[in-house]
């Protein structure tokens, strides 16, 4: 790892592997001056088929390497992590050890950008197991537009082919079609469905493919680039902490 004293002033993003990097890529397309730091825990990938504590110390022990190593800001780059661990660090950690320092998910701005798109209000979310399992997206669907129907399906053998490198060809496509078709088999009237792990736009071709042509496909790092920016025009107490300097490190928790 990168000696902690070179974060200083960087934006921090925590993923569970490479995933994040999709969001982070996003990000310094709308902000490249940007200072940041990349943390993956690829030791202990993929979260998705974690219980619910051991994710929530996971997301905790690189959350922490990050704002210890002097990232005034964090984004949690994962959907798993966002859902199941985001609100008790914002409650239980930030308040107690990094009171001026703030920590951000992707689950929020990727509902809101849902619930705006959908014509007919009828939703689908392809995350992982622990994702799914949480209901994150049903809450933030239905708290921003209660009338909305969110149908959630798991798709737990996508981040460890991802993470092995298989990104096409007819093991993914076999898994795409399996997900996408349990999809429109619970809801025929979904127009607008959410890749709702930060790994799955690494296959995005295989999900444009495979939807039904009238299906739009959404992918989370624009949103999130987007709502990070909005948030430092919002937050300049925040933003006068962060680099602009360019400065990029890549470190990866053992």
């Amino acid at each position: 790892m990168n000696s902690p004293r070179l974060l200083e002033g960087s934006v921090g993003f925590f993923d569970s592997g490479v995933g994040g990097l999709t969001i982070l890529s996003a990000v310094l397309e709308r902000v490249p001056d940007l200072s940041t730091a990349y943390l993956g825990d690829n030791a202990r990938l993929p979260y998705g088929n974690l219980e619910e504590e051991e994710i929530f110390g996971n997301t905790v022990r690189g959350v922490r390497w990050l704002l210890d190593a002097g990232c005034p800001l964090v984004v949690v780059a994962c959907n798993t992590a966002s859902a199941q661990a985001l609100r008790r660090i914002q409650r239980e950690i930030l308040p107690r050890e990094f009171s001026s320092r703030r920590v951000l998910g992707v689950i929020r701005p990727s509902a809101e950008e849902l619930v705006g798109q959908s014509k007919r209000g009828h939703i689908g979310i392809v995350g992982t197991t622990a994702t799914v399992r949480s209901g994150a997206y049903t809450r933030e669907c239905r708290n921003l537009r209660p009338d909305v129907v969110v149908t959630e399906v798991a798709a737990p053998a996508l981040v460890p082919q991802i993470e092995r490198g298989i990104t096409t060809g007819p093991e993914i496509e076999e898994t795409v079609r399996g997900a996408v078709g349990e999809l429109i088999r619970r809801d025929s009237d979904i127009d607008t469905v959410l890749l709702a792990c930060t790994h799955f736009p690494l296959v995005a071709d295989t999900f444009s493919k495979t939807l039904p042509y009238n299906v739009r496909m959404v992918i989370q790092g624009p949103i999130v680039a987007a709502s990070l920016q909005q948030y430092l025009l919002r937050h300049p107490e925040i933003d006068s902490l962060i680099s602009r300097t360019a400065r990029r490190t890549y470190n990866s928790l053992s």
